[in-house]
């Protein structure tokens, strides 16, 4: 076999094993990413239950100021009573009290639903809070395999661009360029084999010149269809 194809195979097959790790390194980002989504999701949840018990604060504070005033108003009524001196001025005057009660007994129904909703979601405050909390726990452990699993990659990975340096080095330049420009576009194949007399990159079956070509392996051969470049498999 051509020394120089010789050369590109062994170098295709290190930039396939360098490639090889990114899927193995977005798996390990992704389920760090997962564990984050959690946590994010369960703060928001939080934040819209510390949100909705504020609003609903806010609104018994204001049913208690309606029930001061209310008081008040039924305060000065009893004043009001002793100075009346017409039938039509205590009508009045009890119609004005029975809308003052009637508006009283609304409020107070009113926070007493709105202290047992808060009641209810203080509840679930506290639930997601564990389940904050318990989420960030995993996301350390989580975080820790994650690093341990990307720092050995980076030492694997290393160490084949290392080998790979050393490679591009002891190649001959025209043909390393040769090969570059045809993995930009090829990516990791920009050296494929030849089977069953079609090209394994693109899929088309070779003329018998070419195919002979590549059988006797004395120089570099590019697939006629796309510009890969083809070799023989060794046979078991």
């Amino acid at each position: 076999m051509n020394r120089h194809l010789k050369e590109l195979i062994e170098l295709a097959n290190l930039d396939k094993a360098i490639d090889s790790f990114t899927p193995q390194i977005e798996a390990s980002k992704k389920k760090l990413q997962r564990v984050q989504s959690k946590i994010d999701r369960a703060k928001k949840e939080y934040d819209l239950l510390n949100s909705a018990i504020a609003e609903n604060e806010d609104k018994v504070k204001s049913f208690e100021e309606q029930l001061t005033m209310l008081s008040e108003q039924l305060s000065l009524n009893a004043k009001k009573l002793k100075e009346i001196s017409t039938e039509k001025e205590m009508k009045a005057l009890s119609v004005e009290e029975d809308m003052a009660k009637e508006k009283m007994k609304f409020a107070n129904e009113e926070i007493e639903r709105l202290q047992g909703i808060n009641e209810t979601k203080k509840e679930l405050l506290e639930e997601k809070e564990e389940e904050i909390t318990k989420l960030n726990e995993e996301y350390e452990v989580v975080n820790q395999e994650v690093s341990a699993k990307l720092e050995d990659i980076e030492a694997q990975k290393g160490k084949l661009f290392a080998k790979r340096e050393e490679m591009s080095r002891n190649l001959e330049q025209k043909v390393l360029s040769f090969y570059e420009k045809i993995r930009i576009w090829a990516g990791n194949s920009a050296v494929v084999p030849v089977r069953k007399q079609a090209c394994y990159g693109c899929y088309m079956k070779l003329n018998d010149k070419t195919y002979s070509e590549i059988i006797r392996a004395d120089e570099i051969v590019n697939c006629p269809h796309c510009g890969r470049i083809l070799y023989m498999e060794k046979q078991d």
